[in-house]
């Protein structure tokens, strides 16, 4: 799938979607691993919707690596935290965590702990695929992943799911 968004050949449906209800969902569908890992997840989450225009299933799958890594990469007993805003016709969701191990100051870039680093990889190329942005910064001990969006007025039919 990576190499098919890197050549332009990745199949996405881009349609409105509630970015909360998106992060929602992930958040419930992972819980039981947040549970175990030991780490707390602390979302701040609007209360109400705030759309753009995505492929929900490959914007589920970025979060659920993202959420993911923050999982296997925490230092132990510390926090994640996943902010979603919109301001300025942007919809950002940033996920920050303290690293486990030391992060070499750096911006934009994989890890390279020893893990693949495709984790990091296929959610910046669904992101982009999307039409979204995707950028990583470390600074010290601190890991943050930025997914952003451009909101839209568009809404999904009633009798369609809004993921």
């Amino acid at each position: 799938e990576v190499s098919k968004a890197a050549t332009g050949n990745l199949s996405v449906d881009i349609k409105p979607i509630d970015f909360v209800k998106l992060l929602r969902q992930t958040l419930a569908d992972m819980g039981e691993a947040i549970e175990e890992s030991g780490l707390a997840l602390r979302p701040r989450l609007p209360e109400s919707p705030v759309w753009i225009a995505a492929d929900g299933d490959r914007l589920y799958r970025v979060f659920q690596n993202l959420i993911g890594n923050a999982l296997k990469y925490s230092l132990e007993g510390s926090r994640i935290y996943l902010e979603l805003t919109a301001a300025d016709g942007q919809a950002a969701a940033v996920l920050r965590n303290t690293s486990r191990e030391e992060l070499p100051d750096r911006g934009d870039e994989s890890r390279t702990d020893g893990g693949s680093g495709l984790g990091l990889s296929i959610a910046r190329t669904f992101t982009e695929a999307c039409g979204g942005t995707f950028s990583v910064q470390t600074q010290a001990d601190l890991f943050t992943a930025s997914v952003s969006f451009p909101l839209t007025r568009e809404r999904p039919p009633k009798e369609e799911s809004a993921v």
